[in-house]
C-alpha cells in the first residue's frame, strides 16, 4: 500500500511539473505571438506613414518635372494629386507638440497645390517656388523616403532667387523651364 501511495505521489509530482512546463511554454508562446503581432502592426503603421510621405513627395516631384518641361496640364494634374495627398496625410508620425505647426504647413502646401491645379504656367511656377519651402519644412517633421537636393536659382523673381527640391543632383530648373533650364546650383542635400 505504501508503495502504491508513494508511486501515486511521485506520478503526481511529475505530472504537475510537466503541466507547469507546458503552462510556461504556452505563456511564452502567447507573449512571443503578441510581440510579433505588435511589431507587425508597428511596421504596417510605419509603412502607411511612409506611403503618405512618399505620395506627397512623388506629387511634388511630378509638378517639378512638368514645369521643367513647360507642361502646364501635367503640372495642373500633379497639383491636384498633391493637394489630395496632403489632405489624406497621416499626422501620427509627427510629434504631438508639433502637430499644429505641421498641419498649418500642410494647409498652406495644399493651397499651393490647388492653385497649381487651376493656374496658368507662370502662376504655377510662383506657387511651386513657395511650395518648395513648405515641402522642406514638412519633411523636417515627417522625414523623407529618399535623398533630395535643395536647389537654388539666383535669377528667379528679378534676381531675388528661388528654390525647389529635386530627386536628382542635376539642375533642371522648373522655375524657368526651357528658358533657363540649367540655371541653379545645389544648396543642400536632404538625406533619408
Amino acid at each position: 500500500m505504501k508503495n502504491v501511495i508513494l508511486t501515486l505521489g511521485i506520478a503526481a509530482v511529475f505530472a504537475s511539473c510537466g503541466s507547469s512546463n507546458k503552462s510556461e511554454e504556452k505563456a511564452e508562446q502567447t507573449t512571443t505571438a503578441k510581440s510579433e503581432q505588435t511589431a507587425m502592426e508597428e511596421e504596417a503603421s510605419s509603412a502607411d506613414k511612409n506611403a503618405d510621405v512618399s505620395a506627397v513627395i512623388e506629387a511634388y516631384l511630378s509638378i517639378k518635372d512638368a514645369l521643367v518641361n513647360d507642361d502646364q496640364e501635367t503640372a495642373a494634374s500633379a497639383g491636384k494629386t498633391l493637394a489630395n495627398a496632403l489632405g489624406e496625410m497621416n499626422m501620427s508620425q509627427v510629434a504631438e507638440d508639433q502637430t499644429a505647426e505641421a498641419k498649418e504647413i500642410i494647409d498652406v502646401a495644399k493651397n499651393h497645390g490647388e492653385h497649381i491645379a487651376e493656374s496658368e504656367i507662370d502662376h504655377q511656377r510662383e506657387h511651386f517656388e513657395a511650395l518648395g519651402k513648405d515641402m522642406k519644412d514638412l519633411i523636417a517633421f515627417t522625414g523623407t523616403d529618399r535623398k533630395l537636393y535643395q536647389q537654388y536659382c539666383p535669377m528667379y523673381n528679378d534676381h531675388k532667387g528661388g528654390m525647389w527640391l529635386s530627386a536628382s543632383e542635376e539642375i533642371r530648373n522648373p522655375l524657368f523651364g526651357s528658358k533657363m533650364l540649367k540655371c541653379g546650383k545645389v544648396e543642400e542635400v536632404i538625406n533619408l
